[in-house]
């Protein structure tokens, strides 16, 4: 920082303690106070969507990651004489293909028309924030003129040439400062209207990623419905998946029932 600059961050500084203590009035603008906030509320909300954003891709990857170590393990249970070892096989194919969407097609399509958007949305935030900022130096400057003016209007031995000096001060202030206040209270309300169709394409993107991924993968794990049923017996694979639901549904009833019979897990049943 220059000494120029250093001098001016010190009389800002001391405008504003008088400020807080009444010595010199405070320049109150209803109207940007409300659009500075309805910024900051957007801003808020942008970022923790974006940070969301990320936290489920990852959630999604990590997910993969131990589903397809799971799977590895639950192979390692079976032989391929074993009723269900095909099954097995199949489980850690399904797991270790599911993957391979997530890191390859799913996250690519998922970045750029999700993270990507949301990225170049929060690179706004800090062009407007500096403008803010510098709105609130110049207001100081013009509420410290403001005060210095009307102190010598108010002198009852007035010099001619501090009062002009004052005055051209004053308007020299309010000037800059007017322009930067009108210019965001302009801007900010048409940026914060950006924000539904700017977000809405990123919203369909993400609701059709989610389902695809999940339509996929029940339609990979489906087929493993079908083994179960078959290694067990019941019933027909062909007669629907209906009654195939019923019978997972029951046997898996009839496991939680004995091992709720055993003392080590009192606390489940």
């Amino acid at each position: 920082m220059s000494w120029k600059g250093f001098q001016k961050a010190v009389n800002r500084a001391g405008t504003s303690i008088l400020q807080t203590t009444g010595v010199v009035d405070k320049t109150i603008d209803k109207r940007y106070d409300e659009e500075e906030r309805r910024f900051k509320t957007l801003e808020s909300k942008v970022d923790k969507l974006h940070k969301e954003a990320k936290g489920y891709l990852e959630s999604l990857k990590e997910m993969a990651v131990v589903q397809s170590r799971m799977a590895m393990t639950i192979d390692h249970f079976y032989d391929e004489t074993a009723p269900l070892g095909l099954a097995g096989v199949k489980y850690k194919d399904i797991a270790e293909s599911l993957d391979n969407e997530i890191r390859g097609p799913i996250e690519t399509h998922y970045r750029q028309t999700v993270l990507e958007p949301l990225s170049r949305l929060c690179e706004y935030f800090p062009d407007f924030n500096e403008v803010m900022k510098k709105r609130s130096k110049k207001l100081l400057d013009y509420d410290a003129a403001r005060s210095k003016q009307k102190k010598i209007a108010d002198s009852p031995e007035r010099d001619p040439s501090k009062t002009g000096k004052a005055h051209d001060d004053l308007a020299m202030t309010k000037q800059v400062y007017d322009s930067l206040n009108d210019a965001l209270i302009d801007e900010i309300p048409k940026f914060i209207a950006l924000r539904v169709p700017y977000l809405d394409p990123s919203f369909e993107a993400l609701i059709k990623i989610q389902y695809m991924f999940c339509r996929d993968a029940v339609q990979k794990l489906e087929t493993l419905q079908h083994q179960f049923a078959v290694a067990a017996g019941h019933p027909d694979p062909q007669s629907g998946n209906t009654d195939i639901d019923r019978f997972l549904e029951g046997q898996i009833a009839t496991v939680l029932g004995k091992m709720g019979e055993l003392s080590i897990t009192g606390l489940v049943a």
